[in-house]
């Protein structure tokens, strides 16, 4: 298995990463929440992929007793903090070492994935959603949350200015700012919002609706065809 970014000294420290560089952190786990309480039953079953930290697992299993939960991630050092983090909803909480492909095949009612796909290379991004949608009944949603702008310049540049900037600390050093943002612009996989709800229907997703946008952030609920 390939290296992970989160792997070691990253994993320690990443719980507190999202609610500083996500728009509406906190409100993003309660608008998942009610997206997906549409359609899963009392007793459903919801597949998270990335689910290493395990913040979105405490907040799913906090909200809704009675479902339960296969959660996936390629890094066993966030897998571990995930099942700490998760402690108190552990019996209803399977974690499961790797990829998409990895995942029970049992047909899910519902599968997320939140600030995980631009960590996925382009050349497999379909293939992932591809098994993600191979995993859930007819008519499952999909709830999708991660960094999302226009891949033209100057747009493109302007975006990953601003995702930089919202993130940065007060009085931060115009040097680590420029850091960053090349760090950005090369490390990770960011698509438009054209190509991701075009490439959702291609895998097998219907009804594709945008539900949240916070700068450079973008959330789409689809459905399994």
């Amino acid at each position: 298995m390939k290296p992970n970014p989160f792997d070691g000294h990253a994993s320690s420290s990443y719980a507190k990463g999202p609610p500083r560089q996500v728009p509406g952190y906190g409100s993003l786990h309660r608008m998942i929440s009610l997206l997906l309480a549409e359609t899963v039953p009392a007793d459903g079953r919801v597949l998270v992929l990335g689910a290493g930290g395990g913040l979105e697992l405490q907040a799913l299993a906090e909200a809704h007793p009675g479902w339960s939960f296969d959660g996936v991630d390629p890094s066993a050092d966030m897998l571990d903090l995930a099942r700490e983090t998760s402690a108190a909803h552990g019996a209803r909480i399977r974690l499961h070492h790797g990829y998409a492909g990895d995942a029970p095949e049992c047909p899910f009612d519902a599968a997320t994935s939140l600030l995980t796909f631009h960590f996925i290379a382009r050349d497999q991004r379909l293939a992932t959603l591809s098994e993600l949608r191979r995993r859930l009944k007819p008519g499952a949603p999909l709830v999708l949350a991660h960094i999302s702008f226009p891949q033209t310049e100057p747009e493109r540049s302007h975006w990953i200015a601003r995702h930089v900037a919202f993130s940065a600390a007060d009085g931060a050093d115009p040097a680590q700012l420029a850091s960053a943002r090349q760090a950005i612009g090369t490390r990770l996989s960011i698509l438009s919002p054209e190509e991701e709800e075009a490439m959702l229907q291609e895998a097998g997703f219907t009804h594709v609706s945008l539900f949240y946008a916070g700068l450079s952030f973008k959330g789409w609920i689809a459905y399994a065809d």
